[in-house]
């Protein structure tokens, strides 16, 4: 079954390559546009896509305040976000509200399908372009003590959490772990479920901010 998605770009012409690079790939459809916020909840609510591509800049509720409202929905949509604009508050807002990734309008197509892919299957992707800003914010924090969440974990949701600070896959971590990959998708549910997050790179960011990634 191909992996179902949602484009949302108040720009016709942009909507129109982002359909073209996507339908281009026998394992994606592209199954609706929108051109506001306020539209592209209303597609994701009624057509329950896996992932929604997003642009951040757009009337009638950004892209933004839509993800917000994606994730207090709860509707299973992975988020990526788009922007043209290299801003802090931009890649930093869109994560907290609950993107799964973020990319840079000007990234390579293939750099896009590879999030696309890599969100429905549960890894996050942040634009080369901004990570190390990403990574300096955390160098900068002093860690604060974990919380007792994170004694909730087993020794094994423990191990996955740590592979998933990497940046690995679900695939990878099986392997590395010599478990089922099916077995590391049910860790990382788990993992997200008892720690209160919505995606891995939230878990990520919580591992760093709590000096477990380090």
């Amino acid at each position: 079954m191909p992996i179902r998605v949602l484009v949302a770009d108040d720009q016709r012409a942009v909507r129109e390559a982002l359909r073209m690079v996507l339908d281009g790939e026998p394992d994606i459809e592209v199954v609706g546009e929108a051109g506001s916020g306020t539209e592209a909840v209303h597609l994701a609510l009624t057509r329950r896509p896996d992932v929604v591509v997003m642009d951040l800049r757009m009337p009638h509720g950004d892209g933004i305040a839509a993800i917000t409202r994606l994730s207090a929905a709860e509707v299973g949509s992975k988020v990526l976000a788009l922007t043209t604009f290299d801003l802090d508050e931009y890649l930093f807002g869109a994560l907290a509200a609950g993107a799964g990734g973020f990319l840079l309008k000007d990234s390579d197509p293939a750099m896009l399908l590879d999030a696309v892919r890599g969100l429905h299957e549960g890894r996050g992707l942040i634009d080369p372009k901004v990570t190390g800003r990403l990574i300096a914010r955390f160098a900068q924090l002093s860690p604060r003590a974990a919380p007792q969440d994170v004694g909730r974990l087993t020794p094994r949701e423990q191990e996955v959490l740590a592979q998933v600070v990497r940046g690995l896959s679900n695939a990878e971590i099986a392997a590395e772990l010599t478990i089922e990959e099916g077995t590391v998708k049910t860790h990382v549910a788990r993992i997200l479920t008892k720690l209160g997050l919505r995606t891995r790179v939230h878990a990520v960011i919580y591992a760093y901010e709590h000096g477990l990634g380090r």
